[in-house]
């Protein structure tokens, strides 16, 4: 009995094949592409693979500074929190104009709620000059809001150590430099568990970009923590 509905030609197979092979490919990159294209971000320092599957990665040190209002500042008042952290010193005339300006900017692209977890950490490594004072007057002229962007300073040695070896940068007294300190221009980026995961040139306009990518990345990372366990399991 006929149905009334004719077998498909073979040119009509072979273009729904052509079709089928064409939009499942882009549907499955499309499928993957929304699961990986978060949570890309490595995991910076030197690492050790405990068992199969599950490594330690390098954490940021504990530490203890004073911040620009005199109070003792230390890793307890960052716990949950998303770092960007910088070296600098007030008295320099090199670089670090131009990372307070990018550093300045960024605060002022994350005022919104969704960057409520994010906090800013300048460290001088000028710690003899940049009193308290010096660093608040300071942070009064790049408008930083105290909230979210501490100015720390204290012991020398470890500022230096807790740059050198916490955040990897260098950060210094140098006396064959013309203003006496080295630091790197670098701005670090650390997760709420102290694991660092970016590195960024503060003096690079496109450089901070990528450090605004990367921190949504990280953000998505902190919302959908399975998806990075995964991601995590496979570095």
């Amino acid at each position: 009995m006929s149905t009334g509905v004719k077998p498909a030609g073979k040119g009509r197979k072979v273009a729904l094949l052509l079709l089928l092979l064409a939009v499942i490919p882009g549907a499955g990159f499309l499928f993957w592409g929304s699961q990986s294209q978060y949570g890309k971000l490595p995991y910076l320092g030197e690492r050790e693979t405990i068992a199969p599957g599950d490594t330690s990665y390098f954490t940021v040190p504990p530490f203890h500074f004073i911040d620009e209002d005199g109070k003792p500042f230390t890793d307890h008042d960052v716990q949950g929190k998303i770092l960007i952290v910088d070296f600098f010193f007030t008295r320099c005339t090199s670089i670090c104009p131009k990372m307070g300006v990018q550093m300045q900017q960024l605060q002022l692209q994350m005022d919104d709620l969704e960057y409520k977890d994010v906090l800013f950490l300048s460290h001088t490594v000028d710690p003899e000059h940049d009193t308290p004072a010096v660093l608040k007057e300071y942070a009064t002229r790049l408008e930083a809001d105290p909230k979210r962007w501490k100015f720390l300073t204290g012991n020398a040695a470890d500022i230096y150590r807790q740059g050198n070896l916490g955040y990897l940068l260098s950060a210094g007294a140098d006396s064959s430099t013309a203003e006496n300190f080295v630091h790197s221009p670098q701005f670090v980026l650390v997760d709420k568990q102290r694991h660092i995961r970016g590195m960024y040139d503060g003096t690079n306009t496109e450089a901070m970009r990528n450090l605004m990518t990367d921190l949504k990345m990280l953000l998505y990372e902190e919302k959908h923590p399975m998806a990075s366990a995964s991601n995590k399991s496979r570095k």
